[in-house]
């Protein structure tokens, strides 16, 4: 074994100890020249990884300072294989030990795995001399012994691939003397073992072989040619064996490296030396030039302390005739910091979630800097305007996390600016950005415009109407931010569905009728609209509603009192003795609608004596215009037409019965009424009078009864037998509105008695107003049934639909007795057209009391 393979093996052994304290260190040999494609080994195997692990943890080979990738990992089978052709020599030159250094990145969790690759001779370059043709000058004196060096052959390979031997062909003259050196390097001789006689032979061709160890054996040969001259005996000389240098990698072209001298102690010709390289790298013969007179050596090319850190050469000198010595040249490439900082992004999630939890790994960046020592450390950072930053991980790896939470709807795209800067002095740096995208997550609910909404609608309308537009919107994206809109689930209205009054365009929000709206049946409602988007789970938010409907005058005026024709045949008795502006009766009348559609206003259309009776325009009040004459006739009739303010106007029609008379006595003659007429009155008159007797039989049992609890509770007058009879509240239709001054039933005009035709035993009683300006002077008008109504008006509508005494009286439990005894007073004074009602109602006030 020789020196050289001797080294290798200590070098080698050496490197695999470090390699063994260096966690998941993989080692591979291959020789050179080896086949792209071909596999090395398994590196899945060696790291225990099964299945598609290199796939899903992205497994990829980074290199370290090769600029070109020569090998690779095949993820889907974990083969590590040749990728680039290798040739050692153009690698790595003279140096015994090539090796290439690799990189294993694994993700999710990062790993970092060393892979060394050691490339093995080939015996693939024969051994080449530095010329073709070695010419020797011996001068025939020259004695027998004298030894003439001669540049042994160069061979690319290394170890026992590298020269091995020497041969010289046979001759008269010379035998090889060959030496090996200190360095490991072998020096040729020729020494002269027969001198020359210039007459006899002047010159000699011989050929000098060198051949290498290698399997099969290369060989390379060069002839000598020695040319006999006179003597010249002494060869240059160099003042150094070893000429070393030191050049910092951005020198300048022309920039002197080194100067070798060489002396010869002969004179003239046999002295002059001159200078040449005989053994130089390709490399270096483009970077560095000798000058062949002076010996100085200069840069031609650039230098890159990265690319290659140390030249080593072999300088000769040779006289003139041929004599030469050698020595060697090395020079060593100073880093300097010319190499800015290089950013990877080895790995990106793009995009992100907007709803991942601070911490998150989102890119794994690389930074290398092929700058050696302080020059080669770096400082990574981010700016500090994003939500993220640099955690370093492994060498120079480091992972971009997320420092705070992210928001898609604020912002949706990051530009991230990473920068590095490296320790030389002056710094260097680089920057490098990277475009992050913010994935929607649906996490913003839908808003409405508006906090509430308002529709109007005239009542009556069509089937489908818009009503308005509810409108919703979500900041978010896509099926996320796609907002749908329908009615709130197990909303009701008024009692039913509220789907059965409106409806919901799910994709516009547009609200319309479901069908046809009444006012008198529901003046106002509100209902509550959903907006949900379709992310997944989905988001909701609700808003209210409020429909109005509008009034239409689609209801005519109902005439309450009188009766209209075909029901009872009512006729009010009127004193000749009544003066001019005397209320003698009044036309009440009501209207579903509201507001000036239910705005009634009442006029005498037809009438038997038409200056004698006027009716109030608003108050449906029939007064005297004059004093009563006794020529005036003793029936009047009147027609009275009563008109809302609608538009257009509505309107109902009555017919108003007076007798004019003084003595009752004459009321047989003078109301003179058809037969039919009076055949059907007198057997409602009959009806009323068995249930008057009735009623008054079980009013005295009942009034003893209330008079023995009046002590225990507040007094109220009793209504005077001259006081006006209110008309009962069972007459009013339902929902019918109270409007102040349109003709409705007020508190302020009450009647004693309504008369029957042909009830020919009842008393008549002056109709009075509760005006004062309607009363004689000498006359007060005592307590009336109002005192009554003020004092329930809050327990008892007449109104309201279904309204009965048990009702009210039930309501005020803390003062039944006095409410019962009020009430019942109240009722045996309304003049009720039919009997049955008002025994219905003390019937009902009875049976609250006894309860």
């Amino acid at each position: 074994m020789d020196r050289r393979a001797h080294l290798f093996l200590v070098f080698f052994s050496g490197f695999v100890l470090w390699a063994d304290t260096t966690i998941a260190e993989l080692s591979f040999a291959l020789p050179e020249e080896m086949r792209p494609g071909s596999i090395v080994g398994n590196i899945a195997k060696d790291l225990g990884l099964e299945g598609r692990a290199l796939i899903s943890r992205k497994a990829r080979i980074d290199t370290i300072h090769e600029d070109v990738r020569y090998c690779d990992i095949d993820v889907k089978t974990g083969n590590f294989v040749i990728r680039e052709r290798i040739d050692r020599e153009e690698l790595c030159g003279e140096t015994l030990t090539c090796m290439l250094k690799y990189e294993l990145v694994l993700e999710n969790p990062l790993e970092l795995h060393r892979i060394t690759v050691l490339v093995q001779d080939v015996n693939d370059n024969p051994p080449v001399f530095p010329k073709d043709e070695i010419k020797l000058e011996i001068r025939e004196s020259t004695v027998k012994g004298t030894r003439y060096r001669v540049n042994e052959a160069d061979d690319a390979d290394v170890g026992q691939n590298a020269v091995q031997q020497y041969f010289l062909q046979n001759n008269a003259h010379f035998v090889l003397s060959v030496r090996e050196n200190s360095d490991g390097s072998k020096s040729l001789e020729l020494v002269l073992d027969k001198a020359f006689d210039r007459e006899t032979e002047n010159d000699l061709s011989v050929v000098l072989s060198a051949s290498d160890g290698g399997t099969p054996e290369r060989s390379g040969t060069t002839l000598v040619h020695v040319t006999v001259l006179d003597a010249n005996d002494n060869a240059p000389v160099f003042g150094h064996d070893v000429y070393k240098a030191s050049l910092p990698e951005n020198s300048l072209l022309e920039t002197v490296v080194v100067t070798v001298s060489a002396t010869d102690a002969d004179d003239g010709i046999n002295g002059e030396v001159t200078y040449d390289f005989s053994r130089i790298a390709e490399k270096a013969k483009k970077v560095f030039s000798i000058d062949s007179k002076t010996g100085e050596m200069k840069v031609i090319g650039s230098l890159d302390f990265e690319s290659n850190s140390k030249y080593e050469m072999r300088v000769d000198a040779k006289d003139g005739y041929g004599l030469s010595s050698h020595c060697k040249v090395v020079i060593d490439i100073t880093d300097v910091n010319d190499n800015a900082p290089v950013i990877n992004i080895k790995s990106l999630t793009d995009p992100v979630a907007e709803n991942v939890p601070p911490g998150t790994e989102v890119a794994i960046v690389h930074v290398q800097d092929r700058d050696s020592e302080r020059n080669g450390q770096v400082r990574c950072s981010v700016r500090r305007d994003v939500p993220f930053r640099l955690v370093p991980s492994i060498k120079n790896y480091y992972s971009l996390v997320t420092s705070g939470r992210l928001d898609r709807e604020l912002v949706s795209d990051y530009n991230i600016t990473i920068g590095a800067s490296d320790e030389g002095s002056p710094p260097l740096s680089s920057r490098k950005s990277l475009r992050l995208s913010v994935a929607d997550v649906n996490d913003n609910p839908p808003a409405f415009e508006r906090e509430s909404y308002s529709a109007y609608v005239s009542e009556n309308n069509e089937a489908g109407s818009a009503l308005c537009r509810v409108s919703a919107r979500d900041p978010d994206r896509r099926q996320n931010g796609t907002v749908v809109y329908s009615l709130l689930a197990g909303a009701e209205v008024n009692g039913a569905p509220a789907s059965s009054y409106v409806s919901v365009d799910g994709d516009t929000g547009a609200v319309r009728a479901a069908g046809s709206l009444d006012y008198e049946d529901l003046r106002s409602f509100r209902v509550h609209v959903v907006a949900r988007d379709k992310g997944s789970p989905p988001l909701s938010s609700n808003v209210s509603v409020s429909v109005w409907i509008r009034d239409v005058n689609d209801n005519s005026p109902q005439i309450l009192y009188p009766a209209p024709e075909g029901d009872s045949f009512v006729t009010e008795l009127v004193p000749k003795a009544a003066h001019g502006g005397s209320v003698v009766s009044k036309v009440i009348a009501v209207d579903a609608d509201s507001g000036q559609n239910a705005r009634l206003s009442y006029h005498i259309v037809k009438s038997t004596d038409p200056g004698l009776f006027a009716i109030g325009l608003h108050s449906g009040e029939i007064r005297t215009r004059r004093d009563i004459c006794q020529s005036d006739g003793v029936k009047q009739n009147l027609m009275v037409a009563v008109k809302d303010n609608g538009q257009p106007p509505l309107s109902a029609t009555c017919s108003v019965y007076l007798l004019l008379s003084d003595n009752s006595a004459e009321l047989p003659e003078l109301m003179d009424v058809s037969s039919d007429e009076r055949e059907k009155n007198s057997k409602v008159t009959s009806y009323l009078m068995v249930a008057l007797v009735s009623v008054s039989a079980f009013f005295v049992t009942f009034m003893a009864a209330v008079l023995a609890g009046s002590f225990c509770r507040r007094r109220k007058p009793r209504l005077s037998s001259d006081g006006a009879v209110a008309v009962p509240g069972a007459y009013l239709p339902p929902d019918y509105a109270d409007v102040d001054g349109a003709g409705t039933l007020r508190g302020a005009y009450d009647y004693d008695a309504y008369l029957t035709t042909g009830s020919r035993t009842s008393d008549f009683n002056f109709v009075r107003s509760y005006d004062d300006d309607t009363l004689p002077a000498d006359r007060a008008l005592a307590k009336s049934p109002s005192d009554f109504d003020d004092e329930l008006r809050d327990s008892f509508d007449p109104l309201e639909v279904g309204t009965n005494i048990s009702d009210v009286v039930n309501h005020h439990t803390c003062c039944k007795e006095k409410y019962l005894t009020s009430m019942v007073n109240w009722i045996l004074e309304l003049d009720i057209c039919c009997a049955s009602e008002q025994t219905r109602w003390l019937d009902s006030a009875a049976l609250c009391f006894e309860t």
